[in-house]
Order: structure tokens, then C-alpha cells, then sequence
């Protein structure tokens, strides 16, 4: 190489090599290559072709190319769509890069010429014989190759000079991207001739085994078999490398339903398909579909289980540990872990938790698998629609999978896995079928020990998995589905429940996550309250772990940043961390009102307070609602305005009021839809006081649904309508008297200091709620 150095625009080509005296076109389309050409073209039309290392990388840099290049003149650029250029080049000479310039913009490359004065003289005698001897070769080649035409192989021998003969060779031959690239590395004359040489040889040896192998194959089969005779072949280069994977593929799979679990009925299955998989033979396009098929079956826990768990007290010591609350669902699987024990048998339950956001249900199933000792596969039911995720699609169709049911034991490896099927209440249906249909099946405790997949196509037994289904709405279940379930609720937590959920588990684990010791951080218990009733608004905990995430990231910048050796955090500087509070609760009013009246609520969040306004006008006798009222609470409010129609004489309403008064009942916060009877003795009350011009006694809540007779009848939710009364400093709540046994079910710490009236018609209703 000399000193000569340029300076050209360059483009990386990816797969493919321009060799000096080859005259070509190819596409471009990369920003940096258009860039490239649009420079050469203002200069002097010559660019530096390169070669990628891997065609994949998209930024090139001086280590991601060749060392060897070819200097090109550009001889036509063409501009195709979607800033696509194709340009003609013929290569000129051969270059090494040095380095690449402006990679920002495009490719600049520093190349050094190479220097033939520095090659090694080849005597003329020599030359002579590389002559004869790669003209030899090259006739080998043709008379095995039967592609070269006649015309390119005269064109070719005819030529004298050896050097020109070895470039023209590799030019025209159809020979790799890497072979061309070593060609291009070769500059010497003598290094270039013995490569080449080698490449010719190489092929013309592989042509040869070639044809012997063909005319072995064509000794054995029929001419008209086409399909045997791929087959054959097949067979035969496999015979002369020395393996046959197929044939090892069976033995292995032969081997593995020796070892495999399962009734006789279906290792018979498995080796029938594995002879069908043996006749078929690799090449053909059922091959890869029967291979996948008999993995799956082999794969499949048919009669492998785990040992379960039957220690009741390490059992209950887990659950109690990762959760706190929750009652209902640890005394059911300490039930059923008792049951177990007894009887060494026993159908699994099939449990459906329902509940708000946050408040554990999908957590719990974690710990219940721990405490069981069994293997755990969670399935997000959310927003599947298709009947194959459950069932499988059959083998015919391309992609063909098993279902989520048969994958997820696949998963666990065993066949009395747990599975938590969540969200259930979120699947929806379409024209491919109806998932809520095909539950139906897995959670029939008495068919889904014969569960039929279509892809397995054999039955697998489902009943001893333990299901466990989370749901935040039980009326979105479809009833025979929701019938097949045991359903344990699992309500919103008390600020006291929330208190002790932080301390124990998501303050610990917050500052974990966030490298905090701690010594490093306090949170006290005023600071901790402030948080629940001023920052989080919710049924669970969600919320609240984010707020406690926040601080700890908060803490730890203080740290770092302020060499602080511990934070603390109170009720003073609360806001320092997490800003001013978001919510407030609405309070109890402080007197007693006319036309005001306080209902109860139950949200998706928890339970929550209504005040619901009448306002009495002069008018011509209409009826108004607003607040974004749903049409069952609508009508709601019709039977009552009927109910206090029908008892005027009662109350000392002349019969023409309803014909002179518009009565007009509102909702606050009108943007929030409101729906359900609940409210329905709430607004007769509050209309009624309006008619009558008596207050409603400030500290009194209700809820109850209303009839056309003024009966009370009972209604959802109580336990969060009651804690949401609590909350707003409720002094008295009248309650359906056939909720008395829900109410029952409340923790004292939720009806303590509330004074709890049953009530069974609208007059004992007002008979409570308006003031004397």
C-alpha cells in the first residue's frame, strides 16, 4: 500500500460486494446513503463501496465494515418511490478504510490506495502456467456446472492475461457475498489466483458428490415417484454425512413415553402419532405440525402430580403472614386443606373472589399455592374473546395451539396445579364463540375431569386443579358460569385495615424496592392516617402503595442529596412529600335542612356518601331529575313522588300541588353517572320534607329501595355504605330491615358509635329522619 490517500463519500452495502470491473446497480434507500450518492454526484461521481458485517444494523460504524472496499463511478442514478434510489456503478479499484468522517450526515471514509509496484513480481513463465492452469480449471467447471453459457466461456478462455482472467471469472460467477468479500481482501495477483482456484475446486467436488448421489438414488426408486425421490435423497445425504435426526427424533420421543405418566389409552395415542410422524418423513409440510403436536402431548402432566401441603398450621402461619384480613378466603382453604387431610381425596373447590380494585384478590392466590405446596399459573381472562384461547384450535388450521387451559398445566408441569383465572368477569364474546360458554366445561366440577381440548384432542382431567377466579363485578358473570362457583366477597378494607396492611407489608416492601433501611425511614401513624383519608380514595390499597413509593423516593434523594441519616415523617411536613391532600370527605351538615337529605353509596372505589337536593317552584306540575341519573334510579324517584302522591291526605298536601308545582331533584357532582334502586327512600324522603317544608335531622343517613306501596326493600354493598357513613361522622343510618343479617357480618369496628335503625316501610323512614 502507498501513501496515496482520498477522501470519498461512502455507502455500506449490506449481502453484497463490488469487485473491481463489475458494473452493477442496486437499490439504497438509508438516509446516509442517499445523502452519500447526492455528494458524490456534486463532486466527482466516485464512491467507496463497502461491505457490512451484519446486514442488520442500520448505524454502521468503521468496526461494523470490512476492511477491503471498491472504489465506484457512479455511471446513472435513478430516484424510484418512497426515497428510493437506484444507482449503476462500475468499481474501479480496490481500497482500504481507514476511518469514517461526518457519520453524522453520511459515510465519509478515509481510504488508502493500494500500490502494485509493492506486489511480489510474478515471473512471465509463471503467468503462463496460472494461465493454463486456471483456464483448465474453469473448463472443469463448465462441463459440471451445465449454467455457464457458451458464449461467456468462449468470452472468457479467449482471454491472454491471467489477471484479467482471474477478475472476470469472479465477476461473472455466481459466487457468495463472503466469497466475493475474500476475492476482493486478496490483492496480490498470486493470493487472488489461489483462491479462486480453491473456490472452483470446492464447487466442482460438491457438483461431483452431487451427481453420484443422484445416480445411487436414481438405482433405487421409480423415475414417476417425485415425492419418494426427494425423499430418498434426503435419506441418502443423511446416510453419507452420518446422521439422521428423524430417526433420532423418534427414538428420543419413543424413549420419553416409556418414562411418561399416563393411562395406557393415551401412550397408545402418542406412539400412533409417532409412527405417522415416522411414515410421513421430515420433508413434508405435515412434519413440523405432527412434531409439535406429539412435544405437546408429551409435555402434558397426564398423571403427574405434586404432594400437597397438610400441615394446617404452616398453612395458616403463610397465609396469615402474607396477608392481612381476607377471613373468609383463609377459612375456606384451610377447610379444604382439613377436608384433604381426612379423607386423602376430594374434589378441588372452585372459588371466585369478588371484590374491589386493590384489595388482594389476585395477590392472595400467590400465597394460597405457597401455603398448599402447589405449583401456581395465573390466566388474564381480560378482554379474551375467542372460544380457542380456552378450548385450543384445531390441528387443521396453520398456527393451531393448544388452549390457555392446557398450556397453563403444561406450565405448572403437574396436574393439580393452582390456577387463578383472573379477571373472569372481563371476558367478552364475538363471532368466534363465546368464552364465557367454554368456562362453563372447566369449572363444572362434575365434566371437567374429561376437559376437552381441541388441539390434545384426548381428555385431560381438570379436577384436581384448584380454581380460583377473581371478579370486580358479579353481575358481568353470566349466570350458569357464576353458578358454578363458590363466591366469597371480598370487601373494601377500614382506614384501621389499611393502617396495618402499610406498616406490615407495604412500607416494608416499598422501602426495599427503593434501597431504604429502616433506620433510614419513619412514616408515623398520624402521618400514615392523614394519607388514607386525604390522598387515597379507593377500596384497597393500590393508591396507597404508590403514595408510599413516592415517599420513599422522595426520602431517598433526601438522602443522598441532604447526607441525611434519617427522614421522618409526620403530619407537618406530609405535604413536603406528597403536595396538598386530594380528597376530603363530605362531613355531616351541621344543622338540619329542608329538601336535604344524605344517601349511601356504593362505588367500584368503596362506599361513599349522596346528598340529594329537592328544590319545590311554582309551575305546571313537571318533574326534573339531573346529576347524570341512570334510568333505574330515575324510576326510583318516580315510585316515590307515586308513594307520596298516594299518602298527600297524610301529610296535609292539598290535592292541587302537584299540578301547580314543578319538583326538581338533583344529585351533586353531575359528571359522575349515579345508578340503582338504593337510593329510592333517600329521595322520597328528601321530597317529601321538601313538599312539607320539614327539615331532615343533619346527622341521619339511609339507603333502602322504594315501592309504589312505601315498603323498603333490601339492597347491596352495606358493609361499604356503612364504613362511608362512619366516615362522614354519620350519627344514625337507617338500613332495610331484611340487610339485618349483612349488617351482622360487619366488624364492630365499622358499626361502633353508629346507631343502626332497621327499617321496614316509608313511614318509619320519615318517622326517623325529619326533625320534629
Amino acid at each position: 500500500m502507498n501513501d496515496e490517500m482520498k477522501l470519498l463519500p461512502a455507502i455500506a452495502l449490506r449481502g453484497t460486494t463490488i469487485l473491481p470491473g463489475m458494473i452493477v446497480h442496486f437499490d439504497i434507500s438509508r438516509e446516509k446513503s442517499v445523502k452519500a450518492v447526492e455528494e458524490a454526484m456534486v463532486r466527482d461521481q466516485e464512491i467507496f463501496l463497502v461491505g457490512q458485517k451484519e446486514s442488520d444494523n442500520d448505524e454502521p460504524g468503521i468496526l461494523d465494515v470490512y476492511r477491503v472496499g471498491t472504489i465506484a463511478h457512479i455511471k446513472q442514478v435513478v430516484k424510484l418511490k418512497k426515497d428510493v434510489l437506484r444507482i449503476l456503478v462500475e468499481g474501479l479499484e480496490r481500497a482500504e478504510v481507514i476511518s469514517f468522517e461526518h457519520e453524522d450526515e453520511y459515510l465519509e471514509a478515509e481510504v488508502a490506495l493500494f500500490d502494485k509496484t509493492e506486489e511480489i513480481p510474478v515471473s512471465g513463465n509463471a503467468k503462463d502456467a496460472m494461465l493454463r492452469s486456471m483456464r483448465d480449471i474453469f473448463k472443469a467447471y463448465c462441463r459440471e456446472n451445465g449454467n455457464v453459457s457458451n458464449e461467456l466461456s468462449t468470452q472468457l478462455l479467449e482471454i491472454e492475461d491471467v489477471e484479467k482472467l482471474v477478475d472476470q471469472i469472479s465477476i461473472n460467477l455466481h459466487l457468495t457475498f463472503e466469497h466475493k468479500q475474500q476475492l476482493l481482501e486478496a490483492v496480490p495477483l498470486s493470493e487472488r489466483y489461489e483462491l479462486l482456484g480453491v473456490l472452483l475446486s470446492n464447487e466442482i467436488e460438491v457438483m461431483q458428490i452431487r451427481k453420484d448421489l443422484q445416480m445411487k438414488v436414481k438405482e433405487r426408486i421409480d423415475k414417476g415417484q417425485r415425492e419418494y425421490i426427494l425423499r430418498e435423497q434426503l435419506k441418502l445425504i443423511r446416510e453419507e454425512l452420518g446422521e439422521d435426526h428423524t430417526v433420532t427424533d423418534i427414538d428420543n420421543f419413543k424413549k420419553a413415553v416409556q418414562k411418561l405418566k399416563a393411562t395406557k389409552e393415551i401412550k397408545d395415542k402418542i406412539i400412533e402419532e409417532i409412527d405417522r410422524f415416522q411414515n410421513i418423513g421430515n420433508n413434508s409440510s405435515e412434519s413440523a405440525v405432527m412434531r409439535g403436536y406429539i412435544e405437546t402431548l408429551l409435555s402434558l402432566p397426564w398423571d403427574k402430580a405434586s404432594k400437597d401441603n397438610t400441615d394446617l398450621k404452616r398453612a395458616k402461619d403463610i397465609l396469615e403472614a402474607d396477608h392481612y384480613g381476607l377471613e373468609k378466603v383463609k377459612e375456606r382453604i384451610l377447610e379444604f386443606l382439613a377436608v384433604r387431610s381426612l379423607t386423602k381425596k376430594g374434589d378441588s373447590p372452585i372459588l371466585c373472589l369478588v371484590g374491589p380494585p386493590g384489595t388482594g384478590k389476585t395477590s392472595i392466590g400467590r400465597s394460597i399455592a405457597s401455603a398448599l405446596n402447589k405449583k401456581y399459573v395465573r390466566l388474564s381472562l381480560g378482554g379474551v374473546r375467542d372460544e380457542a384461547e380456552i378450548r385450543g384450535h384445531r390441528r387443521t388450521y396453520v398456527g393451531a395451539m393448544p388452549g390457555r387451559i392446557a398450556r397453563g398445566l403444561k406450565q405448572a408441569g403437574v396436574k393439580n396445579p393452582l390456577m387463578v383465572l383472573d379477571e373472569i368477569d372481563k371476558v367478552s364474546s364475538d363471532y368466534k364463540g363465546d368464552v364465557a360458554s367454554a368456562m362453563l366445561e372447566v369449572l363444572d366440577s362434575e365434566q371437567n375431569s374429561h376437559f376437552s381440548d381441541h388441539y390434545v384432542e384426548l381428555p385431560l382431567d381438570l379436577s384436581e386443579v384448584l380454581f380460583l377466579a377473581t371478579a370486580n363485578d358479579i353481575q358481568a358473570i353470566p349466570r350458569p358460569l357464576l353458578d358454578r362457583m363458590e363466591i366469597i366477597e371480598v370487601t373494601s378494607y377500614t382506614e384501621n385495615e389499611k393502617q396495618h396492611i402499610a406498616k406490615e407489608h407495604l412500607i416494608p416492601k416499598q422501602m426495599d424496592r427503593h434501597g431504604l433501611k429502616n433506620s433510614q425511614l419513619e412514616i408515623n401513624d398520624t402521618a400514615l392516617a392523614s394519607i388514607i383519608a386525604h390522598y387515597t380514595k379507593e377500596a384497597g390499597v393500590r393508591s396507597l402503595e404508590r403514595k408510599v413509593g413516592e415517599i420513599c423516593r422522595k426520602a431517598a434523594r433526601q438522602i443522598m442529596e441532604e447526607k441525611k441519616e434519617k427522614v421522618s415523617v409526620t403530619t407537618r411536613n406530609l405535604t413536603r412529600y406528597l403536595g396538598n391532600g386530594r380528597y376530603t370527605y363530605q362531613m355531616a351538615n351541621a344543622a338540619d335542612e329542608i329538601g336535604i337529605v344524605r344517601g349511601l353509596a356504593w362505588t367500584s372505589v368503596g362506599g361513599d356518601t349522596l346528598q340529594i337536593e329537592v328544590n319545590i317552584m311554582p309551575g305546571k306540575g313537571e318533574f326534573l331529575l339531573t346529576g347524570q341519573l341512570g334510568d333505574v334510579m330515575k324510576e326510583s324517584a318516580q315510585a316515590g313522588i307515586s308513594y307520596i302522591r298516594s299518602v298527600a291526605k297524610t301529610y296535609d298536601i292539598p290535592l292541587t300541588f302537584f299540578q301547580k308545582h314543578d319538583i326538581h331533584i338533583h344529585i351533586p357532582e353531575g359528571a359522575v353517572p349515579k345508578d340503582g334502586p338504593s337510593a329510592g327512600i333517600t329521595m322520597a324522603a328528601a321530597m317529601l320534607s321538601a313538599i312539607t317544608e320539614t327539615p331532615v335531622k343533619a346527622d341521619v343517613a339511609m339507603t333502602g329501595e322504594i315501592t309504589l306501596r312505601g315498603r323498603v326493600l333490601p339492597i347491596g354493598g352495606l358493609k361499604e355504605k356503612l364504613l362511608a357513613a362512619k366516615n362522614a361522622r354519620i350519627k344514625t343510618v337507617l338500613v332495610p330491615a331484611e340487610n339485618k343479617k349483612d349488617v351482622g357480618e360487619v366488624s364492630r369496628e365499622i358499626t361502633g358509635g353508629l346507631r343502626i335503625v332497621y327499617v321496614e316501610t316509608m313511614s318509619e323512614v320519615l318517622e326517623e329522619a325529619l326533625a320534629k
